[in-house]
């Protein structure tokens, strides 16, 4: 097929990207919701593109491991607030993280780092850090997902509330100005609450696309929080009601 400018631009992005929602596409083209439907419609028709739960991806980014295809997403962004929330980190400071891929970007940040300890039920982030620069790595146990090499459940938020660290950082599906920090997935949110609670300083690392989403299940509201870290100003109705809880909004540069 032909195609337009908007289209090519569609296919930067997702090039770009990975995957990419239908109601970011809108917003990074400037143009409504209607209209980057009608333009995906011949593409998703010819087998360029794909289109799945309110979002598109190229045929390719289908063939890889879930999380693998999560990595690339906004990958320049995770990586901003992953540098941004790791120069925050001292040598020989404790950090419990939760599994996702930004905080994934943050263990790679975390390899100039020494004398860390890292609790976490992430087998990538235990793999990234543990065996080097004198580190000490906890992993709860338990079955690890397939899709995300993580363990979750009673056994795995057992084993982290033995812990207290100064740094508990977790990652988000989504971000309400009412609700506060949710998630999708009940066993990953129950876990995410419970890192949050075992931290001096609890922080949310999460890219702008997770603001004004509803998840389905509530991990904490934003009082649990201290720090918000992320690559854009959140909107005005969040931006004020982490105002109102006391949570720092720190911008990645």
């Amino acid at each position: 097929m032909n195609y337009s400018k908007r289209h090519s631009d569609i296919l930067r992005l997702l090039q770009q990207d990975g995957t990419v929602s239908i109601s970011d596409l809108a917003r990074r083209l400037d143009v409504s919701l209607e209209t980057v439907r009608r333009d995906i419609k011949p593409l998703t028709s010819s087998g360029t593109v794909v289109k799945m739960h309110g979002a598109v991806a190229l045929p390719s980014i289908l063939g890889e491991a879930p999380f693998e295809k999560r990595m690339r997403e906004n990958s320049d962004a995770k990586k901003a607030i992953a540098v941004a929330m790791a120069a925050t980190i001292r040598d020989g400071d404790s950090i419990m993280l939760d599994t996702g891929t930004t905080t994934s970007y943050l263990a790679r940040e975390l390899l100039g780092h020494r004398r860390l300890t890292v609790v976490t039920n992430s087998s990538d982030i235990a793999r990234t850090l543990s065996t080097i620069n004198d580190n000490r790595v906890y992993m709860a146990g338990g079955e690890l997902r397939s899709d995300n090499g993580a363990a979750f459940g009673v056994s795995a938020i057992e084993f982290i509330s033995h812990f207290t660290v100064g740094h508990a950082v977790i990652t988000t599906g989504a971000i309400d100005a009412e609700i506060g920090v949710m998630d999708y997935d009940l066993e990953e949110a129950e876990f995410a609450r419970a890192v949050v609670s075992r931290g001096k300083r609890a922080v949310v690392i999460t890219d702008h696309t997770k603001f004004g989403r509803q998840g389905l299940v509530r991990v904490c509201e934003f009082g649990a929080l201290t720090e918000l870290f992320t690559d854009r100003i959140p909107p005005r109705d969040i931006g004020s009601a982490l105002k109102t809880a006391g949570v720092a909004v720190v911008l990645a540069s």
